[in-house]
């Protein structure tokens, strides 16, 4: 309805009252009082961008953990960056070693990891990350952890986070919540080479701090911005906890329905995500055929495996409001189905 609804000038007093209470409502579910909490004009991967381009120095020691895409893209991303690049790899399926990363470098500018890799299902541990850290910066991918899982962007000292809106939130894809801390603003690079993800310039816009009034930067998507609004009060209104209560029974329900239907999981049960399922593919089965079969005989649609694990697995997302014990009873029915189980 949020989207279907008028569209106001995004210099409106309606819609800039709009978008101050959506940047609170992003404070209370990333569990955070950073005033530089926005949701920028873009995905996820424009958070990333963001996150590397205003902090990164050239040559600056940047610690990342890789465990599946998004820590390479991470990599990828901060190298363009200019930064020194220290890898800190784990098989795509396990947890990354909080304690390896701590010691990948003496003095590391920024240390940088994803929460929930979403090409595999597992959840890196942050806590241990924030409190010892030193002097470095953390920085968080949080693009399918938010609203499924605990963050705790305050009590587990992340400096900068960044999420999307389609995954736990429930929102269609266009924007990337941010959240930046006063210690990580206070290591900004003064004139990062993206003018248009500049936080410098951002912050005016969405900050009226001086009293002298918000600065135009861009032209928000503001029909975006409403649906966000929407989807957070939906979030708030269930309760951020009961939320991802309901993300962990139907997370529970579909591994073990994948599991009595004989398929083997991907990932440990200590460090596997509710919200995000890989599960391999069955020898003998031709997993692009039965993923096609699923969506035009069903309308059920499962991810194929990405990266070093293309055609290996299946990535099931079962978040936001699909994350109903009904839609895990309809797939595993489906699957059997398919599977011929």
């Amino acid at each position: 309805m949020a989207l279907a609804g008028p569209v106001l000038g995004h210099l409106d007093p309606q819609f800039l009252r709009l978008l101050d209470d959506t940047n609170d409502r992003l404070r209370r579910v990333f569990a955070t009082s950073n005033s530089l909490t926005l949701p920028l004009s873009g995905t996820g991967s424009a958070g990333m961008e963001a996150s590397f381009v205003n902090f990164v120095r050239p040559a600056d020691p940047v610690v990342v953990g890789v465990n599946g895409v998004f820590g390479e893209r991470m990599c990828e991303v901060a190298g363009r960056h200019g930064a020194d690049v220290v890898r800190v790899d784990a098989h795509w399926g396990e947890p990354i070693d909080p304690d390896r990363l701590l010691a990948a470098h003496p003095s590391p500018a920024i240390i940088a990891v994803v929460h929930a890799e979403t090409s595999t299902g597992v959840r890196n541990d942050i806590e241990p990350l924030g409190s010892g850290k030193g002097d470095a910066l953390l920085l968080v991918d949080m693009v399918t952890s938010l609203g499924g899982i605990e963050v705790a962007v305050d009590d587990w000292a992340v400096d900068v986070a960044y999420s999307g809106t389609q995954k736990c939130l429930g929102v269609p894809p266009g924007l990337s919540p941010l959240t930046v801390s006063e210690r990580a603003m206070d290591r900004v690079v003064e004139r990062p080479s993206s003018w248009y993800l500049d936080l410098n310039l951002l912050s005016r816009y969405v900050n009226d701090t001086s009293g002298g009034g918000r600065v135009y930067h861009h032209t928000a998507p503001v029909a975006m911005v409403a649906a966000l609004h929407a989807g957070l009060g939906a979030l708030l209104d269930e309760g951020i906890e009961a939320a991802r209560q309901r993300h962990a029974e139907c997370g529970r329900l579909l591994q073990d329905g994948l599991v009595a239907l004989g398929l083997e999981l991907l990932v440990k049960a200590d460090h596997r995500l509710p919200q995000l399922t890989t599960v391999r593919v069955p020898e003998g089965v031709d997993e692009a055929a039965c993923r096609r079969e699923l969506l035009c005989s069903y309308g059920i649609e499962i991810g194929a495996g990405a990266g070093q694990l293309a055609g290996q697995v299946w990535r099931i997302g079962c978040m936001g409001h699909t994350a109903r014990r009904r839609n895990v009873f309809a797939l595993l029915g489906a699957l059997k189905e398919v599977l011929g189980r």
